[in-house]
């Protein structure tokens, strides 16, 4: 690679960092902090406002947020945002007796336009 297409790899990996971390950081948010609109019910001492379906997913014990990590592929050139709760699945998609709670793709969506802006500009500058 010459000089340019050097500089160029390195700002789009830093690019792609931002990108992966937002998402993450977008999709933490909503379940934390998105409105809930579920049933509100008593489990112990703990009241829990549940989350309705097509909302993001409500907190709990932080489970879910706290399994989700990014990771960034070897050229650093592309990268994942990666929800390991067993049960992310569920919420993601909805099962037969549950309406989906999407976060991960809602998550992608309001952040794609910022990353492909970012990116287009590396080509322009």
């Amino acid at each position: 690679y010459n000089k340019m297409d050097a500089e160029i790899r390195k700002r789009a990996s830093q690019i792609i960092k931002y990108g992966v971390n937002q998402v993450r950081e977008t999709a933490v948010r909503g379940i934390m902090q998105g409105n809930k609109t579920g049933r509100v019910y008593r489990r112990g001492n703990v009241v829990h406002q549940a989350s309705a379906s097509g909302e993001y997913p409500a907190s709990d014990e932080g489970m879910l947020v706290n399994k989700i990590t990014t990771q960034l592929a070897l050229d650093q050139l592309s990268g994942d945002v990666i929800s390991r709760a067993e049960y992310s699945y569920a919420l993601e998609f909805g099962t037969r007796k549950m309406g989906a709670r999407p976060f991960m793709q809602p998550s992608l969506e309001q952040n794609r336009p910022k990353i492909y802006k970012r990116l287009r500009a590396i080509m322009k500058g």
